[in-house]
């Protein structure tokens, strides 16, 4: 069954919006986030303080994809106001490993005894800094700093090993929507 579809979005005090076809791009101060909707045959206008995504004769596809793109705005709103972060652990049994930041690339060195660097080149949307044993990591974007965090662990994958006595590597210990921006 179809019919008229309309979702609003209140957009908070000092984020700008900016919607060409359809790129829709969030700002506050600094920071900004594009998110390309994908999606043609929708309406997305925005009016004083909020956003309309509208549809005429919806169907229950078309539902799926206003409420995904819905979604995703609103994770970019909250981002701007609190950044996602992701806390790794440094694990390091049997060599000692040691992890640095060298010019945009994280640098893993000595892990298991290895000759050869691994080397992660990092986004360069997303904050990495590596504080003794941790590494944070944080972003407006859930995505981008969810997706950093999962490279820089899959890294230090152990393969052919037995994982209960070979527990090397660096491994995801926290995520939350970060703190207040200092």
């Amino acid at each position: 069954m179809k019919k008229d579809m309309v979702k609003t979005i209140t957009v908070p005090e000092g984020i700008d919006i900016k919607i060409n076809k359809r790129e829709i791009t969030i700002k506050k101060g600094e920071e900004e986030l594009t998110l390309d909707s994908r999606i043609e045959d929708l309406k997305v206008v925005k009016e004083s303080n909020q956003i309309l995504i509208e549809r005429k004769d919806a169907n229950k596809s078309d539902k799926k994809r206003i409420n995904s793109l819905v979604s995703h705005i609103e994770g970019y709103l909250k981002g701007l106001e609190k950044n996602y972060e992701y806390k790794l652990q440094i694990c390091s049994i049997h060599f000692p490993m040691t992890a640095k930041i060298e010019k945009e690339k994280l640098v893993i060195k000595n892990f298991f005894g290895e000759r050869k660097d691994r080397i992660l080149a990092l986004d360069p949307k997303v904050n990495v800094k590596i504080d003794n044993d941790i590494i944070t990591v944080t972003s407006p974007s859930k995505a981008s700093a969810g997706q950093q965090a999962a490279t820089i662990e899959r890294l230090t994958r152990v393969t052919k090993k037995d994982r209960r006595v070979f527990q090397d590597g660096i491994w995801i210990i926290k995520k939350e929507k970060g703190r207040h921006k200092k």
